[in-house]
């Protein structure tokens, strides 16, 4: 951690504390998608935070981008999940684009005029990506793309779609393009609000002959499971890590205030034994946690081989958040089921950090195969050098 993350922190919290909590009864409310709110933060500059200088971006890594995360979510777990999703757009075009695409796409990314994102599960498939069925037929200079794609973060908000469809049989069959969202043959499913993380928009995008330029091909044909598989492991697991400490850290901080201030037995209830064990507990997960996220990140931005750190990340960091929601609602009682309650919301939104990039089973799955000596490449090893070249 070095002064400009601490600077980092305190200018992230000031306008999550002042822009976003005074959202949040409406945003919970109306279950609406916040695009307003997605524009103001993009426009503080914060989805570029791990693109290059030359590229108008703040150049400053993964930790940074963790920290921004992180303290959004503290607040608002929607537009932690906004920024996230928004970075894991980022991820395809620096690791994929070529000169051309990245100085046409992330200089109005960085400045926040463009909100990406990346869509690659399908109803069908799920999180099996070689079940892809969405398809790109090559026409001229053209691709036609036809398919759905569902649970995409910032479905509703986003600019500039980066879908991977097929090609062509088999696990090089696939192939990665950006769809802007104004192209004919595009379109949107109609928003269904989710259990939690109100604000937010993981929707559906619709192909339907869909016309996109061969120049909008990420990497060549046959590239697509390289751009989900790096893009997920790279930014998805951090991100959604960064995530669930933000939450995580607001749950502490609400149920610390909370039992601190409810008078029971003649004394506050945090004077009980049985609630300083539950809080002490929860505290031990949250540094824990907190200490896992930012190794893995700074190993990241050093261009280390830090896959394994980063699945263990968000095992940790998911599964932890989780179990200290449990406490707190215990520690609440009734009070935690008020809906007007903070620690319900935080309840809620740490479930959907769950799925996305990888379930702790599947966490678990690829650590064993750390363990067994049995783990395939590592893209941090491979790309690590990008990731270290963008640094400002």
């Amino acid at each position: 951690m070095t002064d400009r993350h601490e600077k980092l922190r305190r200018e992230v919290r000031t306008f999550a504390e002042s822009e976003v909590r005074r959202r949040l009864e409406e945003m919970e409310r109306s279950r609406a998608v916040q695009s307003e709110l997605s524009r103001l933060i993009a426009a503080q500059g914060w989805i570029g935070v791990t693109v290059g200088p030359e590229f108008g971006g703040m150049g400053l890594g993964h930790l940074a981008k963790t920290i921004i995360i992180e303290e959004l979510a503290r607040v608002s777990g929607a537009m932690g999940a906004m920024v996230q999703a928004s970075q894991l757009g980022v991820a395809k075009i620096l690791h994929f684009g070529t000169e051309e695409q990245k100085a046409r796409w992330l200089p109005p990314i960085a400045g926040g005029r463009s909100l990406p994102t990346i869509a690659v599960t399908e109803e069908e498939s799920g999180g099996h990506v070689l079940g892809l069925s969405a398809s790109a037929v090559r026409d001229g200079d053209d691709y036609i793309l036809n398919g759905r794609k569902v649970y995409v973060g910032n479905s509703h908000v986003g600019d500039v779609h980066g879908v991977v469809v097929r090609t062509g049989p088999g696990s090089t069959g696939l192939s990665a393009f950006l769809v802007e969202a104004d192209r004919s043959g595009f379109s949107l499913g109609e928003h269904r609000p989710a259990l939690g993380l109100h604000g937010f928009s993981f929707g559906e995008l619709v192909m339907e002959d869909c016309r996109v330029p061969a120049a909008n091909r990420l990497g060549a044909e046959g590239q697509g499971l390289a751009v989900a598989y790096s893009s997920s492991v790279l930014y998805g697991r951090p991100n959604l890590t960064a995530v669930a400490l933000g939450i995580h850290q607001a749950l502490v901080e609400e149920t610390t205030a909370f039992a601190a201030k409810r008078q029971r037995y003649g004394g506050p209830l945090a004077d009980l034994s049985s609630i300083k064990l539950k809080l002490g507990l929860m505290q031990s997960r949250l540094m824990t946690a907190r200490l896992a996220a930012y190794h893995a990140v700074h190993l990241l931005d050093e261009g280390l081989p830090c896959d394994a750190e980063l699945m263990n990340a968000k095992f940790i960091n998911v599964e932890y958040a989780l179990d200290t929601a449990r406490n707190a609602m215990e520690v609440h009682g009734a009070c935690g089921l008020d809906p007007s309650r903070q620690v319900e919301r935080y309840l809620r939104d740490a479930h959907h950090i769950y799925a996305p990039a990888g379930t702790s089973d599947v966490q678990l799955l690829r650590l064993a195969e750390v363990a067994l000596g049995t783990a395939k490449r590592q893209w941090s090893e491979q790309l690590g050098p990008q990731i270290t070249a963008g640094l400002g």
